[in-house]
């Protein structure tokens, strides 16, 4: 199969490249499918640069509070924004529905024309992206629940929930905003809240490092 390692096909990793995890499992309480990129060595500048837009779309969607029934096409290009800014755009969907133990991508719930309306309970990929052909590839992508707002009027938003930190070594902080940057922080205090016990008791020392490096404020 295209998803087992062959001398063929295989080759070794090294740290002058990026590498775009897609990953995900079918568990009794739900359906995980999250995407990071990550670069182990020193990044070109439009890498990094791409990177971070694509993240500032990913929290820009994520952060969004829209009216109730609001079908998730009309929103969708605030994933977009970012890299439309500076003439860059991707050529696939924002996100697709998610089925609780059921299909990694469910229809009808997601960010195309043809999707139903949003409503408060459904679960959705948010998965902005960039891909420049024959050099390298980024995707961030995350779960997320569709949520009331604390608005007086009943609008919604998303509360992401996947909890896996993103590559500092990517990010030029001097293009988010301060937005941007206090939604990190607190994501990254709920990421070390709920993991961070959780790898304590399993006795995971050298991940449970990692954590704390990976989601300083």
């Amino acid at each position: 199969s295209p998803h087992s390692p062959s001398n063929k096909s295989s080759r070794t990793l090294s740290a002058r490249e990026m590498y775009l995890f897609d990953t995900g499992g079918q568990y009794l309480d739900g359906t995980t499918d999250i995407t990071r990129t990550v670069h182990w060595g020193e990044p070109t500048p439009l890498q990094k640069e791409a990177y971070t837009r694509v993240l500032m779309g990913n929290i820009d969607l994520s952060r969004l509070v829209f009216p109730s029934n609001t079908a998730g096409g009309t929103v969708e290009s605030f994933a977009r924004r970012a890299l439309w800014d500076v003439g860059l755009n991707y050529g696939h969907g924002t996100g697709h529905g998610i089925g609780n133990f059921l299909s990694v991508h469910e229809w009808p719930v997601g960010f195309q024309s043809n999707n139903v309306p949003l409503e408060a309970g459904m679960f959705t990929s948010i998965e902005p992206g960039y891909y420049q052909d024959g050099e390298f590839g980024i995707r961030i992508e995350d779960v997320a629940l569709v949520v009331e707002a604390q608005t007086e009027k009943p609008f919604l938003t998303f509360e992401v929930v996947s909890l896996v930190p993103y590559d500092r070594n990517l990010i030029n902080l001097s293009l988010l905003s301060p937005e941007q940057i206090r939604y990190l922080n607190s994501y990254y205090e709920r990421i070390r809240a709920h993991v961070g016990p959780e790898l304590r008791r399993q006795r995971l020392e050298e991940a449970y490092a990692w954590l704390q490096e990976s989601t300083e404020p």
